[in-house]
C-alpha cells in the first residue's frame, strides 16, 4: 500500500498487525439530489468463492446494503452507480449471483464508466489483469445499463465535476462534488488515506507511479488552496480531511466525519 516507502516508516501512521497485515476500509458514498439517487462505487461484494476471500480477512459488521437500509433506502432506489474504475475492490459489489447467475445489483441504475478505461480494464495488461474481474465487468454491459461519460464533454450531472487521472490506472475518475458551500472530492486511490498524503507516499499497486506523483502534487496544492474536502474510500479511520500547505508541502490540516458538515 506505501510502495517504496520503508515499512519502519510507514507503520507509524498505519500499524501492521502480527501478520503485516493494515485495516482498510471500503468506503461509498451516496448522493441524493432531485430525483437521483448516486452511489459512487461499491466495493468488493460477496459472490467470490472463499480462496478469494482468504487475502483480505474481511472483518466488523458494516455492509453496502445495511448502510443503505439505514438511511432508508433498498439497492433498487439506487438511481446512477458511478465507479471510479473498475478494480474489483471498487465494482465488484455492483454484480451479485443468485442461483449461480450473475445479474446486478442496482436493477434500476445506470452503471457510468468512462470508454477508455472500460477498453483498458476488458483487456487488461498483464500487470492489473488480477484486479480486472470479468464477472465483475461484463455483466454490466450484458445488462444494457452501461453508459460512458466522455472525458470532451462535461459531467452530466450538475452537482459534480470529474478530474481524470491516469497514474493508479488509466483514466479513473475523481468526482468533485459541489454541497453548500463545500466541494467534496471522492478520492478513490489517488488518496487511498491520510497516510498517503506526502508526495512519495504512492502504492506499490500504481502502473504509473512518476504520473501519480505528478497528479498527487497538482491535485492536493489545489485542494488546499481551496480548502476542499477529500473523501478517504480507504482509510479505515478517517472519513475526510482537508489539507494545508506547509515548508515541507501538502500536508494534513485535520481530520472528522462527513456528518459534520452535511
Amino acid at each position: 500500500m506505501f510502495g517504496v516507502v520503508p515499512k519502519s516508516i510507514w507503520q507509524k501512521s498505519n500499524p501492521p498487525d502480527e501478520n503485516n497485515l493494515c485495516s482498510w476500509a471500503m468506503r461509498c458514498l451516496l448522493i441524493e439530489d432531485g430525483d437521483t439517487l448516486m452511489l459512487i462505487d461499491n466495493g468488493l461484494g460477496d459472490k467470490q468463492d472463499a480462496k478469494f476471500f482468504s487475502h483480505y480477512y474481511l472483518h466488523g459488521n458494516d455492509s453496502l446494503l445495511k448502510s443503505l437500509n439505514a438511511h432508508g433506502y433498498t439497492t433498487d432506489d439506487v438511481t446512477d452507480m458511478f465507479l471510479t474504475h473498475l478494480h474489483f475492490d471498487h465494482c465488484g459489489g455492483g454484480v451479485k449471483k443468485e442461483n449461480e447467475k450473475l445479474g446486478l445489483t442496482f436493477k434500476e441504475a445506470t452503471y457510468w464508466s468512462n470508454e477508455d478505461h472500460w477498453l483498458w480494464a476488458t483487456k487488461p495488461n498483464p500487470r492489473e489483469k488480477p484486479s480486472f474481474l470479468s464477472e465483475n465487468i461484463l455483466p454490466m454491459q450484458e445488462s444494457g445499463q452501461l453508459k460512458f461519460i466522455s472525458d470532451k464533454h462535461p459531467s452530466p450531472f450538475k452537482f459534480m465535476e470529474i478530474v481524470y487521472v491516469s497514474g493508479h490506472t488509466d483514466k479513473m475518475m475523481i468526482p468533485k462534488i459541489k454541497y453548500k458551500e463545500h466541494t467534496i472530492c471522492f478520492m478513490a486511490d489517488l488518496l487511498p488515506s491520510v497516510g498517503h498524503i506526502p508526495l512519495p507516499y504512492v502504492m506499490g499497486y500504481d502502473t504509473r507511479p512518476l504520473i501519480t506523483l505528478e497528479e498527487k502534487a497538482k491535485f492536493l496544492k489545489e485542494a488546499a488552496d481551496n480548502k476542499y474536502v477529500l473523501f478517504l474510500e480507504h482509510d479505515a479511520v478517517n472519513e475526510c480531511c482537508t489539507v494545508k500547505n506547509t515548508e515541507k508541502g501538502v500536508r494534513v490540516d485535520r481530520t472528522f466525519s462527513l456528518n459534520e458538515i452535511l
